[in-house]
């Protein structure tokens, strides 16, 4: 097999990128720390065509260096906005009739590859810290919470690394159906 060159793969400009149909999901991210993480989760939002990313609390912003050494472009092509707080966020999701889910280990989680997604419904996928997780206020007031089935001596993941997880469970299933 040949590797496909960068004119095979016909990659679209931010501004053609913005005018595609995107997927009825929002990300939000409570706090997350890393610019890093953030610039994957930007690059991997772009991928699965999210509509926008809600960035709350101390997430860092674009333009910044370490959230487009991974990006690589996306956080001009990804719609995002910024939040004082998740709850401010999650408040008007809410109003906008986003279904909440906290991606986030509780009592009564629902595994994520027995979460069927809904053609016609909005969600909010809700992502936090790094070591605290999403915030116990902001788990109470989603929906539901989603977990992912883990097996290893270690209860978590990197937060871009369970963005992309997520994120590519919602575009399998809602991707031809918007």
């Amino acid at each position: 097999m040949k590797k496909k060159t960068v004119l095979e793969l016909h990659r679209l400009d931010a501004e053609h990128y913005r005018q595609l149909a995107k997927l009825p999901v929002t990300v939000v991210l409570d706090n997350v720390r890393s610019e890093m993480n953030v610039g994957s989760i930007f690059r991997t939002a772009d991928a699965f065509l999210v509509e926008r990313i809600c960035l709350c609390g101390i997430t860092s912003t674009p333009p910044r260096p370490e959230i487009h050494k991974t990006a690589l472009g996306a956080e001009e092509a990804v719609v995002w906005t910024h939040h004082a707080t998740v709850m401010e966020a999650l408040g008007e999701l809410r109003r906008d009739g986003y279904t909440l889910l906290a991606v986030e280990q509780v009592h009564g989680s629902t595994s994520l590859e027995q979460f069927a997604c809904s053609p016609g419904v909005k969600y909010a996928i809700v992502l936090g810290h790094e070591v605290r997780g999403v915030a116990q206020e902001a788990v109470d007031a989603c929906d539901g919470c989603l977990e992912l089935p883990q097996h290893g001596t270690k209860h978590s993941l990197n937060v871009a690394c369970t963005a992309a997880i997520v994120m590519w469970h919602f575009y399998q299933q809602l991707a031809y159906h918007t």
